[in-house]
């Protein structure tokens, strides 16, 4: 936990989940310039202020004290739990932020519309066609990040769907972007959720359509590593089992599970939301709506009871914005012994340079190596 120091007060803020070795901030460069910038300019915050992307609460934090009408737009289940535990450190009002899910229907009306812009440049795309509407001629639009994450794409973005836009200088590496709206913009259609079929040569998936809302990973196409997954999963039993998509992003590799194991109940959990909503699509699309399954938006296994599951498969992102880091992982991992019956496996694909072997060994007591290629690895671990 540390201390963000603005021109509205000091606030002592935390990622979430709170962990004490973590040594990443839960505010940038990127925030504090933005926030600088509507202090200086004596931006109004009495009326309908949005806040898009914020990411662990700083900005949500900030503002709580001094927008009368504050809605927080997050695809991240984690940013909306620290932006409550963000609050309620500060000692400020919970309900001092509405915060809504990028799935949700977005506010009717916006006067300040602050986004954090986010790493994928289609969830910008979509975010920015579904709060449109929403913006008129007066509307304050700004947006933040550093100068690796906005590009000549995003600036585009912004004038394509908002109006004409411009960007700041940089300071300390981070960077603004100013927009005047106009209502009257000719405005391109929103071409997500996007839906592909996939190729031939994928087994039981083969030719079968997935969803992807926008900001999913590899919404165009099947990516490598989830395609050497899906030929390295578990033979079915026989038996009744509870499988668990861990990470599911769209779906594919939960999917495939249900479709080679007629009995397997299934749990897709992410922590995006739009993750979620493309994987229950996924699923519905190519196994109807009478299919038992479960779709969990959470931290990880966090709400899921314990010994509950019998397999979960999980290929594990090794990203948290833009830090690479491998505690999400270990979470991914350690929640995974804890919901696995005796017996239970945990399945993993990673880049081999991960070296997520020794973690497991280290967790269930051993590991072995399914399968293997010069990029990508298949472990397994069984809960003793």
């Amino acid at each position: 936990m540390n201390c963000f120091t603005t021109a509205w007060g000091e606030f002592e803020l935390a990622r979430f989940p709170e962990d004490p070795r973590e040594q990443l901030r839960a505010w940038d460069a990127a925030d504090e310039y933005l926030l600088r910038h509507l202090h200086e300019e004596a931006v109004p915050l009495d009326g309908a202020v949005t806040v898009l992307g914020d990411r662990w609460g700083a900005l949500s934090t900030a503002l709580a004290s001094k927008a009368a009408g504050l809605t927080a737009v997050t695809d991240s289940y984690l940013a909306s739990r620290a932006i409550a535990a963000n609050l309620a450190r500060n000692g400020l009002d919970p309900s001092a932020v509405a915060v809504r899910s990028t799935q949700d229907a977005p506010p009717s009306r916006v006067d300040v519309l602050l986004v954090r812009v986010p790493k994928s440049l289609a969830l910008l795309e979509d975010q920015l066609h579904r709060l449109a509407p929403a913006v008129h001629e007066g509307t304050v639009v700004a947006g933040t990040g550093m100068v690796t994450e906005i590009h000549t794409s995003t600036l585009n973005l912004f004038e394509r769907i908002l109006g004409p836009t411009r960007t700041s200088l940089a300071v300390r590496k981070a960077r603004l972007v100013h927009t005047a709206p106009a209502p009257d913009l000719a405005r391109p259609a929103n071409p997500w959720p996007l839906r592909y079929r996939l190729p031939d040569d994928v087994g039981a998936l083969s030719g079968r359509q997935v969803a992807n809302q926008a900001g999913v990973f590899c919404a165009d196409r099947l990516d490598i590593g989830t395609r050497f997954f899906l030929q390295h999963l578990p033979e079915p039993t026989g038996a009744p089992r509870r499988v668990v998509d861990l990470g599911c992003g769209n779906g594919v590799v939960g999917t495939a599970a249900a479709l080679a194991d007629p009995r397997a109940e299934l749990l897709f959990v992410d922590e995006s939301f739009q993750a979620v909503a493309s994987a229950e699509e996924t699923f519905r699309t190519n196994l109807g709506p009478d299919r038992r399954a479960e779709f969990l938006v959470g931290d990880a296994l966090a709400d899921v009871p314990t010994a509950s599951a019998d397999l979960v498969l999980l290929n594990p992102p090794f990203h948290s914005h833009q830090a690479t880091t491998d505690a999400i992982a270990r979470r991914m991992f350690t929640g995974a012994r804890r919901v696995l019956r005796p017996g239970g496996e945990l399945r993993v694909v990673g880049n081999r340079h991960l070296g997520y072997h020794v973690t497991l060994r280290r967790l269930f007591g051993g590991c072995r190596t399914v399968a293997g290629s010069p990029k990508f690895t298949v472990l397994s671990a069984t809960r003793r």
